[in-house]
């Protein structure tokens, strides 16, 4: 249960938000109508990799969001103060009313979710002025081509600062020409993990993991996540392994009737499709894993395997910019080239002759000053200071 506080829209003012001294005003704000979303508790679960850093952020300063969900109204939770708005039809290109409010919440600082809207992040900069600092997180989206990439490099002019996983994913955008300058690119991770280290033992109670040792993959069964590269690999390593498990968690089966096929023809009994499970349970599934797997050929940042290394899991993972960002280049994991089957198994088999402990402690001690959600609010309060 959220500790969340409804209050009804006209009641609040400055008293009821600043309830002690702030340095700044940051608005977050997203232009993405999230429609299956009816509740504030809802919208709580389903953002709960971003809003740790924010709610670090509202310690010491006022920080306000303002999403398009499927519900209308304001609550408060942890110190950070939610405007919720019902779109009244289609996407609105020209959303007049939306930027006359959140003029009216006097940022200093505006931070929009994605690079997807630039014609509505240009008519903000002219509702807002100069004075106002906007920032862009990158949320996966790659850089436009055509048109929208002539309408991005004009609303690049009304951007401040982005903020990128990884630094090098920004300065793509900077080589194709959107973005001005890598002065403006900020290396700062989109998400975090609230998630804790807990006995092996204890956690394979909860998930019924067996085996030695246990690569988890968690995400989506589709050929950018490449879970057919993984469970290839799976199946040469458990030749020397038999010992090994692989267990599958996936939210969508694009890819499964192939994959189970190639798993009954092999005749291993030593990889589980799980299946979807509630996103709670997944710190017990973490902590029941030896290994992290990925197989993906981009990520804009890497939910599962930063949830991952905040339980102490070893990465196991796909070379790609932002894998590198989040293990310090692969020291604090193993990276293999997106699609090699040979690479990862010998990925696998240097990550079974590491120090899993030394290696576990440098992740947690990583992770916690550079990937937690303190980290990560400290990294923004520092930039906006500096713009």
């Amino acid at each position: 249960m959220h500790n969340s506080i409804l209050i009804p829209e006209k009641s609040i003012n400055e008293k009821n938000i600043l309830k002690h001294l702030f340095n700044m005003r940051f608005v977050f704000l997203s232009y993405h109508y999230s429609s299956d979303i009816h509740a504030p508790e809802e919208w709580l679960d389903r953002i709960d990799f971003y809003v740790g850093s924010l709610e670090y952020l509202s310690k010491t300063n006022t920080v306000i969001r303002v999403d398009y969900i499927n519900y209308e109204g304001v609550f408060m939770n942890k110190g950070v103060q939610y405007y919720c708005r019902k779109p009244s039809g289609r996407k609105n290109y020209f959303p007049l009313k939306l930027h006359r409010f959140v003029k009216s919440l006097k940022p200093d600082i505006l931070v929009v979710a994605s690079f997807h809207d630039p014609i509505q992040i240009i008519q903000c900069r002219l509702f807002l002025g100069k004075k106002v600092k906007i920032i862009v997180q990158n949320h996966a989206e790659k850089p436009a081509t055509g048109i929208k990439k002539q309408v991005q490099k004009i609303a690049d002019k009304c951007i401040n600062a982005y903020f990128f996983a990884s630094e090098i994913t920004g300065w793509e955008w900077v080589k194709k020409g959107t973005i001005s300058s890598k002065r403006k690119i900020h290396e700062i991770m989109e998400v975090s993990s609230e998630f804790h280290p807990i006995d092996q033992k204890i956690a394979k109670l909860k998930t019924n993991i067996t085996g030695y040792p246990v690569f988890l993959w968690a995400g989506r069964l589709n050929e950018n996540k490449d879970p057919l590269t993984v469970i290839k690999a799976f199946l040469k390593f458990h030749l020397l392994h038999p010992e090994a498990r692989l267990y599958l968690i996936y939210q969508t089966e694009e890819l499964l009737a192939k994959l189970k096929t190639l798993v009954s023809q092999s005749n291993c009994p030593s990889i589980y499709f799980i299946g979807k499970i509630p996103h709670k349970e997944m710190q017990y599934w973490l902590n029941s894993a030896d290994f992290i797997l990925s197989g993906s050929h981009y990520e804009g940042s890497g939910t599962v395997i930063c949830e991952a290394m905040s339980c102490g899991v070893i990465p196991v993972v796909t070379n790609i910019s932002s894998f590198k960002t989040i293990t310090a280049n692969g020291e604090l994991g193993f990276l293999y080239k997106p699609g090699d089957v040979d690479a990862l198994v010998l990925a696998m088999g240097k990550a079974m002759s590491a120090n899993r402990i030394e290696l576990r402690s440098k992740i947690l001690n990583h992770f916690k000053e550079h990937l937690s959600f303190e980290a990560i609010g400290q990294k923004i309060q520092d930039v906006a200071k500096k713009l």
